[in-house]
C-alpha cells in the first residue's frame, strides 16, 4: 500500500513550516511517505530541511503587513480578496496533486483549502479563537465555518491549565472535534555552555520583520554583550559575518540553529507561538517584541508578560534598558508530553 501523507504549511512567517517538522519526521518513522507543499520560505526552509522528499508548490497567499500598527487590520482587510483567492486555488492545486500518486491523507498547518472530500484531511492550528479587536466574534465564525469541513482539527498545546496558547486554543464553546497534542518543537533541551549573552531571534512577514532588524541591529551596536542575530532571511546559501560584538546569520536550521539556541542565555524574538512552543522545549528565558498589531502575538506577549513568565513591550518602546529586569521572569518552561504518533495517524492506515 502507497502510504503517501500531503503536509502542507501555510508560508507567514516560518512558524507553520518550522512545526510541521516534528510531523514529518513522526510520519518516516512511522514507515508514511511525507509529500511537503507550500511557497515561498516555508517551502525553502522545508527543501533544506527534507532535501530527500518529494516537495510541490501551492499558490501564494502573498499577505503583506502594514508599517504601522494601527494600519494592520485594514491592511489584513484589504487582503482579504486575495486569501480567498489563494484558498480557491489551493483547493485545485491539492486536487491535482492528489490524483498524481495514491495518498492516504492530507496534514494541513493553516491552509484553508488544503483539504480532499475523499482522504482523511486534518487543520492544524492553536487558533481556535482569532483574536482581532471588536471583530474577533466574526473572524472566529469564518475561521471555524472553513476548520469544520476538515475531518478533525489538531491543536499544539495542553488540553486543561497550565498551557500556553490561553483563550486562543481553549474557546468557552467548540464545536469542531478537537485532538490537543501538547507544544510541537523540533528542537531537543541540551546544557550546553554558553557561548552568547543573547540571541536575537527574527521570522514573520514584511515589512515589520526588516524594520525591527534594523532597530535591533541599531540597538545592540551599542552593547559589550556577546550576541548571535539570525535573521530569518532563507536564502540559497547561508552567509554569516561578524561586526565587532555581533555575529550576524542570514538563516539556520535543524540542529545548527538548536545548537545555538541552547548556546544563548536569553533570547529576543517575536512572540509567535510556534517560537514560544520551541523556547518551552529547551527551557529559556526571552524577550518578546510583538509584531505590531498583530492581535494574537500582543495577546500572547500579553498572558506570558502577565504570568511573570516573559517579559515584553511594544517594537517602538524597546530599548537595551527593558532587558534589565529579566531575572524577575520565570522563563519558558517544557510540558512534559509523549504524542502517540501511530494513534494519531490511524486514519491514514485506515484509508
Amino acid at each position: 500500500m502507497n502510504k503517501k501523507v500531503l503536509v502542507a504549511p501555510l508560508n507567514w512567517g516560518l512558524g507553520h513550516a518550522t512545526r510541521c517538522i516534528p510531523i514529518v519526521n513522526a510520519l518516516l518513522s512511522e514507515g508514511f511517505s511525507p509529500v511537503i507543499a507550500s511557497d515561498g520560505v516555508a517551502l525553502s526552509l522545508l527543501k533544506k530541511e527534507f532535501p530527500t522528499l518529494e516537495m510541490k508548490e501551492l499558490p501564494s497567499y502573498d499577505v503583506t503587513y502594514s508599517k504601522k500598527a494601527n494600519h494592520f487590520k485594514l491592511k489584513m482587510l484589504l487582503n482579504t480578496p486575495k486569501i480567498a483567492r489563494a484558498i480557491k486555488e489551493e483547493k485545485k492545486a491539492t486536487k491535482e496533486i492528489i490524483s498524481s500518486g495514491d495518498f492516504c491523507g492530507i496534514i494541513s498547518d493553516n491552509r484553508l483549502g488544503v483539504r480532499h472530500k475523499s482522504l482523511p484531511s486534518v487543520f492544524i492550528t492553536h487558533q481556535l479563537t482569532v483574536l482581532s479587536g471588536k471583530t474577533t466574534a466574526i473572524s472566529t465564525k469564518i475561521h471555524n465555518k472553513y476548520i469544520k469541513k476538515f475531518d478533525s482539527c489538531w491543536v499544539p498545546d495542553m488540553a486543561g491549565s497550565p498551557n500556553l496558547s490561553g483563550e486562543l486554543g481553549h474557546p468557552k464553546k467548540s464545536y469542531i472535534p478537537i485532538t490537543y497534542l501538547g507544544p510541537l518543537s523540533r528542537f531537543t533541551h541540551e546544557n550546553l555552555p554558553k557561548k552568547y549573552d543573547i540571541m536575537i531571534l527574527l521570522s514573520g512577514p514584511e515589512p515589520q520583520r526588516s524594520l525591527l532588524e534594523e532597530k535591533l541591529i541599531k540597538e545592540f551596536k551599542q552593547s559589550d554583550k556577546k550576541i548571535v542575530f539570525v535573521k530569518g532571511l532563507i536564502e540559497e546559501e547561508h552567509r554569516s559575518y561578524t561586526e565587532n560584538n555581533i555575529t550576524v546569520h542570514n538563516y539556520l536550521t535543524g540542529n545548527t540553529l538548536q545548537d545555538a539556541i541552547n548556546n544563548s542565555k536569553l533570547i529576543i524574538s517575536r512572540s509567535g507561538y510556534t517560537t514560544i512552543m520551541d523556547l518551552a522545549k529547551l527551557k529559556k528565558k526571552a524577550f518578546f517584541i510583538p509584531t505590531p498589531g498583530q492581535f494574537e502575538q500582543e495577546y500572547l506577549a500579553k498572558i506570558l508578560c502577565e504570568n511573570k513568565i516573559v517579559p515584553s513591550c511594544s517594537q517602538d518602546e524597546f530599548t537595551l534598558q527593558k532587558l534589565q529586569d529579566i531575572n524577575h521572569y520565570k522563563g519558558l518552561r517544557c510540558f512534559s508530553t509523549d504524542i502517540n504518533y501511530r494513534e494519531l495517524f490511524n486514519p491514514f492506515q485506515r484509508k
